[in-house]
This record gives C-alpha cells, sequence and structure tokens, in this order.
C-alpha cells in the first residue's frame, strides 16, 4: 500500500479525474460532528465532551468551519477537472450531531446542495441520541431537508446501558420515534448485543422494544471491546467479564429469527431493511455507498475520504482540524494508493458481507494460481453450508446464515490466508 504525504495543494491527482470521468461512481458527503455530552466506556471514536476546543471547534462555530471545508472540497474538484456529481447520500454522524442546533445542521446541509447539488430523493441522514432531540428540532430537521434519522438506542435495558454508559433514558426512545414518524422522516435504529452482563432475555427485551416501534431499518453489531476504552480497562480488571462469542452468535441469530419473521429482511450481515415485500426498500444507500466502493468527500476532524482508489484522511483533533481549515490549508494529513492486494482484500471482505454478494468475476481478476486457488474454495465453502450454492452458479458468492457468523473466516480463505 502506497502512503505519502498529504498535498497541501488543493488539487487531487490526474488518475481520479479520468476514473471518476470513465465510470458511473456516485458521490456522497459525509459530515462528522465531534461533539458528545459524555463519552461511553465502549467508543474509540473520534468524539470530545468539550463544546469549546478553540477557533473554529466549539458548537457556535463548527458549522462555519464545516461549510469552509465544503467550500474547500468544491474548490479542489474544480481545480481537479472533476466534474461535479449531485450527492446521492449525505450523512451526519459522530459524536451526536444533534447537540448543534438544528439550524445549523440545515446551513451546511444547504450549502452543500449549493455546491454540489442533491439527487432527487437523495438519502439525507443525521445521527441522534434519544436524548438530543425534541419534537421541535426534528420538526426543523424535516423542513431543512433531512429524510432520516439514524438513533442509538443500543439497548431498552437499564443495567446493560449502564455498563455501556449510555445516559439516555431508555423511555425517550418511544417519544422521539413518535416525532420522527410525525415529521414523516424514515427511522433506524441502532443496537448492540453481547455486553457484559446482558442476558439472552435481555436481549430479546430489546428486540421486544424495537419490533413494538416499527422502525425502517435496524442495525445490530456484536459489541467489540476496543484497546484504550474504558469498558477494555474494566474487563481487565475483572469489573466486569469479557464478551463471548458463542453468546453474542446465539444472539445474532436470535436477531435474524426475529427481524425476519416481521418482516425485516438483511442486506448486510448487520443490517435489515422493513422490506415484506422483498423490493430492496429502507436500505441504507449511504452505507452501501461505502460498502460498493463509491466515492465520497468526509468533511470535520478525522473523517476519511475516497474517490476512485485514492484515500485521505483529516487532521483528528478539532483544533487541529479547524486551524487548517481556517487557513485555507487543506485539512487532510495523509494519503494512500492501496495497491491491487489491499484492493481485492477489500473487494472480498465487503462483498461477502453483502445478501447481493460478492461477484466471482473479482476472484477470477487476479494471478492464475491464486484464482484457481479461490475458485476451489468457492465450492469447499459452498460444500460446508457457508454460502449458497444456488448464488454461487448465478456467479456470486453469498452466505448462508451459517456463514454469516463466520464471515472473516470465508474472507481470509477467498484471500488465501
Amino acid at each position: 500500500m502506497n502512503h505519502t504525504d498529504a498535498p497541501a495543494a488543493h488539487v487531487l491527482p490526474d488518475f481520479v479525474a479520468e476514473a471518476v470521468q470513465a465510470t458511473d461512481r456516485t458521490f456522497s458527503l459525509y459530515v462528522h460532528v465531534p461533539f458528545c455530552l459524555s463519552r461511553c466506556g465502549y467508543c474509540d471514536f473520534n468524539t470530545y465532551i468539550s463544546p469549546d476546543l478553540g477557533p473554529g471547534a466549539s458548537h457556535d462555530s463548527y458549522a462555519s468551519t464545516a461549510i469552509k471545508e465544503l467550500e474547500f472540497a468544491a474548490d479542489t474538484l474544480d481545480r481537479s477537472g472533476i466534474v461535479p456529481r449531485p450527492l446521492h447520500s449525505v450523512f451526519f454522524g459522530g459524536g451526536t450531531p444533534t447537540l448543534l442546533p438544528a439550524e445549523d445542521l440545515n446551513a451546511i446541509l444547504e450549502r452543500a446542495g449549493q455546491l454540489f447539488g442533491i439527487q432527487p430523493g437523495a438519502e439525507i441522514t443525521t445521527e441522534a441520541n434519544p436524548d438530543s432531540v425534541t419534537q421541535q428540532v426534528v420538526q426543523e430537521l424535516a423542513a431543512g431537508g433531512f429524510n432520516r434519522i439514524s438513533m442509538g438506542m443500543q439497548s431498552s435495558v437499564s443495567h446493560v446501558l449502564q455498563v455501556l454508559e449510555r445516559t439516555h433514558n431508555p423511555d425517550n426512545v418511544v417519544s422521539a420515534t413518535q416525532w420522527i414518524r410525525e415529521a414523516h422522516l424514515e427511522l433506524s435504529l441502532d443496537l448492540i448485543f453481547g455486553t457484559p452482563g446482558e442476558s439472552l432475555q435481555d436481549w430479546q427485551r430489546s428486540l421486544d422494544t424495537v419490533l413494538g416501534l416499527r422502525p425502517d431499518h435496524v442495525s445490530a453489531y456484536g459489541l467489540i471491546v476496543e484497546e484504550g476504552t474504558k469498558l477494555a480497562a474494566q474487563i481487565r480488571r475483572g469489573v466486569y467479564p469479557n464478551t463471548d462469542p458463542d453468546d453474542q452468535a446465539d444472539k445474532y441469530l436470535a436477531t435474524e429469527q426475529r427481524l425476519s419473521d416481521a418482516g425485516y429482511r438483511w442486506y448486510e450481515i448487520s443490517n435489515w431493511a422493513y422490506d415484506p415485500d422483498n423490493q430492496g426498500i429502507h436500505q441504507s444507500q449511504h452505507n452501501l455507498a461505502y460498502w460498493r466502493d463509491q466515492d465520497w468527500w468526509g468533511i470535520g476532524p478525522g473523517a476519511h475520504s475516497h474517490m476512485a482508489g485514492f484515500r485521505w484522511w483529516n487532521a483528528k483533533h478539532p483544533a487541529a482540524y479547524a486551524s487548517r481549515v481556517l487557513e485555507n490549508i487543506s485539512p487532510a494529513i495523509g494519503h494512500e494508493i492501496p495497491d491491487a492486494d489491499a484492493r481485492l482484500l477489500e473487494k472480498i471482505m465487503l462483498g461477502v458481507r453483502l445478501a447481493e454478494g460478492l461477484d466471482t468475476a473479482v476472484l477470477a481478476d487476479q494471478p492464475r494460481h491464486a484464482a484457481q486457488h479461490a475458485m476451489t474454495e468457492t465450492q469447499l465453502l459452498a460444500t460446508q453450508g457457508l454460502i449458497e450454492p444456488d448464488a454461487l452458479e448465478a456467479g456470486r458468492i453469498v452466505p448462508t446464515l451459517r456463514g454469516r457468523l463466520l464471515d472473516d473466516a470465508i474472507t481470509r480463505r477467498l484471500a488465501g490466508f
């Protein structure tokens, strides 16, 4: 993988413009809002508690800084000879974007629309915590152009939320859902299973709550204990037991059963869309853009961007990020051009997580010995019940339910590890 220093000039490599013009790639926008009211014990995201981290990096000034980076992005694309493409999707993540006033989020979105355009019907999402929205905020976001809210529920069981150090009131999930529905916005609920001390009955209670709220979309992830987090230290000291892979597998199977019985369809290993007629509706178009290797520009501290195989990332700390933006210097501090092996591994890793699967042509497009090995492995994986035989006959590698539990192993085998 080729790592070099990020260029200071407002320009992308020539091959990016050539690739964008030669292919029908979509273009999305991610806006990172790094503020939180408190830091959850399991979280290793680039988030900060202080509302004021210096010039351009406070609650009050953040929108204007983000808008300035949007303008920098538009100028860079223009200087690079890349014809503007209307935004396929927009996603505000964090952190907790809704700690900023709705008018600030709307102002960032409005400026993005002015600079790039937004496709008709584009998915425009903000993340939110149940305690960070009010009925008025939801109505203002809807009026400003947002059409989807992804709410961090995680669990409906108080002692599980306590271990995760989630501070929201579980009852507020119900109120926020009602406001979102009244504003005619789509709703996605984010869940975490496998928290230390969470029983299977606890998880079933959370699923009961979700099914009672009938969101359009559900994301459910097994808890990963990241090094350097408070939870990792607590587990190391014996305050909590470590996560149990078998327990997480049981909860994943329960999730698939309950959601599929209620009309939800998995389209990515950790994501389900309400789609009783199997028409492909309510899937997260923004996340699919990531998984399908499309283009996106990331705005904000630590945000990553990708265009036609060229990747770069911004300064991580909000103060350092804002300082560069305000001085009209690229906030990017590094970039890379993944080599062919890295690109292949990524395509395999992402493809085998999707219900649409991985095209077997991807495996054939490599040196002869490696391609033969990979195709032999696909037959073994089908025989072992890890990928769907019918899909394989049609040229797609799609994991079975059992295969979803072993997707890392599938990736390693197809990649020849």
